[in-house]
């Protein structure tokens, strides 16, 4: 009896976190957010232009945003693509070896490099995202996720700093 009780205790518990939608920001229930007033104070904060996509479809769904000037004008936004894979923006001033490492959650550098949206993007992957890499003087930009390189490639040819 005990262990009928333990099945039907974890069943419960299982599906409640299922329905709850608890998880990565690549779940697909992640809530939709307002990333403008944010974007907005990262571009007057920012040493470096602040990327943001324009004119990506509606289907695409911005599920995480956030700034912080303190720790190298970290940049990160993050979307659920159509199909429900996460691709996420990020930019920061970090040594870019570090940054990279950590926006692609351990890419390897590959020899693909692409020109995309007037910008020169190098691809990652073998991390726990697939990533494209844009390295300016002022900050380093990786477009990452669990995303096909086709989103990938569709949102870094979305980006604008305007």
């Amino acid at each position: 009896m005990a262990l009928v009780t333990a099945v039907v205790a974890a069943t419960l518990i299982g599906g409640a976190l299922y329905l709850s939608g608890q998880g990565d920001d690549d779940t697909p229930s992640a809530s939709a957010v307002d990333y403008r007033a944010e974007l907005l104070t990262a571009r007057r904060a920012a040493s470096y232009p602040v990327l943001a996509p324009q004119g990506l479809p509606d289907s695409w769904k911005a599920t995480s945003v956030r700034f912080n000037g303190e720790y190298f004008d970290a940049w990160h936004l993050g979307f659920q693509a159509p199909d429900g894979e996460y691709v996420a923006v990020e930019q920061s001033t970090q040594k870019p070896a570090t940054f990279i490492e950590e926006a692609s959650q351990g890419g390897e550098e590959t020899k693909t490099t692409e020109e995309i949206g007037g910008r020169t993007w190098t691809r990652y992957s073998g991390g726990r995202y697939d990533a494209l890499v844009h390295q300016a003087d002022s900050a380093t930009t990786v477009v990452a996720g669990t995303g096909s390189y086709a989103q990938l490639t569709q949102m870094a040819k979305a980006l604008k700093d305007s």
